[in-house]
């Protein structure tokens, strides 16, 4: 049957910032849809990913720096000898500041580089040798609406630029790894209502303008995101690697 496409039974994924927002409706997405979930984090284990795990979902923590490579190499490595493969990796920590571009200070600017691109770098290139090896694996890197166009009226030219970043890593990514027989495809959302975007909620100016330039004239639950993820993480997209899709609400049809 074709909704057995989209089941992830015996699949092992790991999602990166999976203790909210998206990362963790993309987490119990994939648990429901029947893989081991192990999300990876910086902050401590939240109540949401225990209250899964104690319901009976396959969901487990693990401390995750996506700025620290010999952290990423040691979860990558812990998880494939625990589990003996690994399936899917859900890059979806994310970092943003909103400071003028001529305020901005080099740390700032390196922050969110470092956390949105370098991040998805350092994790696929990481989780990556391990489905190589399998010659098999899906990589689902979070990009961004920000990545194809500039944001208004709010200042973000860091995080504009990681995402784009993101977009072309993502396209790259997918031509190098095709013959390991890895896909790699990337989300591009719109404003959602995750932590990322309360801040610019509660400006009235920020979200009059982000309402008015959305067709649909509200932004997202994060859990209309993780649908998305858990089609490009199954057999269902078996022939999709490197298309980035845009799900915005129509944001950028204007």
């Amino acid at each position: 049957m074709v909704i057995d496409k989209f089941y992830l039974k015996d699949r092992v994924a790991v999602v990166t910032g999976g203790n909210q927002g998206i990362g963790f409706e993309i987490a119990k997405a994939m648990a429901e849809a029947g893989a081991l979930v192990i999300v990876g984090d910086i902050s401590e284990e939240s109540l949401e990913i225990k209250t899964l795990r104690n319901s009976g979902r396959k969901i487990d923590y693990v401390f995750l720096d996506v700025r620290d490579s010999k952290n990423i190499d040691q979860v990558s490595k812990k998880i494939f000898d625990t589990y003996g493969h690994i399936d899917i990796l859900a890059n979806i920590a994310g970092i943003v500041v909103n400071t003028p571009l001529l305020e901005t200070t080099d740390e700032e600017w390196e922050e969110v580089i470092n956390v949105n691109l370098n991040g998805v770098f350092r994790c696929s290139r990481s989780f990556g040798k391990y489905m190589a090896k399998d010659k098999k694996g899906c990589i689902i890197n979070m990009a961004s609406m920000s990545g194809i166009v500039v944001n208004t009226p709010q200042p973000q030219a860091s995080y504009n630029a990681s995402k784009a970043g993101v977009i072309l890593l993502t396209k790259s990514m997918a031509s190098e790894l095709a013959p390991f027989g890895i896909r790699v495809n990337a989300i591009a959302p719109g404003y959602v209502a995750t932590p990322l975007t309360k801040k610019g909620m509660s400006n009235k100016e920020w979200s009059e303008r982000w309402l008015n330039m959305t067709p649909m004239k509200r932004v997202a639950e994060p859990e209309e995101i993780a649908p998305l993820a858990l089609f490009l993480a199954s057999d269902a997209s078996s022939f999709m690697t490197g298309s980035v899709v845009i799900i915005d609400g129509g944001y950028t049809i204007w």
